[in-house]
């Protein structure tokens, strides 16, 4: 019964490949077609058409179009989410700069000049001045998240130099604000 229909169909199939001249391969090809662009299989004038190659032709054309429709929607919807994934990036860090800001100038009476006078100290003001005074004195002040963790007023940032120098990078400090102390000199 179910034996004895799949071997009528599996004969049916080799006939017309035969009569149609085809192989199983492009049969194969032209059957994938048919499920990507959805086609209904069961239907007998879909599974075994008339003249073949006309419609395998016809159809692996429209699969083409098909896709190439479907990558060019994709390639919009990427530069979408790349060009929204920017904006997001650039209003972070735009936030990030004004929250650093806010924060250097709500601390900055902190900053001055020492008591022997040899030296000043000045608060870090901007993500920029960070990675100038990492970079300077090799040390990783301008990576690391500490324009984050300043900008959320965790720690601060100030740069210490001596009064003949005050353009040079000396040392850099962090302070802790919650503990109240300095965590690194």
């Amino acid at each position: 019964s179910l034996k004895k229909g799949v071997k009528v169909e599996y004969e049916r199939l080799f006939a017309y490949l035969d009569k149609q001249d085809i192989s199983n391969y492009l049969y194969l090809d032209y059957i994938r077609a048919c499920n990507y662009l959805g086609r209904n299989l069961a239907d007998e004038k879909v599974r075994f058409p008339r003249d073949f190659r006309h419609w395998h032709n016809l159809l692996i054309e429209e699969m083409d179009v098909v896709r190439r429709e479907e990558e060019r929607k994709s390639k919009l919807l990427r530069a979408k989410e790349e060009r929204a994934r920017k904006k997001q990036l650039e209003k972070e860090q735009r936030e990030l700069a004004e929250n650093f800001l806010k924060a250097a100038e709500k601390y900055l009476p902190l900053a001055g000049f020492t008591e022997d006078e040899h030296y000043a100290i000045f608060i870090a003001r901007s993500q920029a001045e960070l990675i100038k005074e990492g970079n300077a004195l090799l040390h990783c002040v301008g990576r690391s998240g500490y324009d984050k963790k300043m900008a959320r007023e965790e720690t601060l940032i100030f740069f210490v130099r001596k009064i003949d120098a005050l353009d040079t990078p000396f040392v850099t400090l962090e302070y802790s604000i919650k503990q109240k102390k300095i965590l690194q000199c």
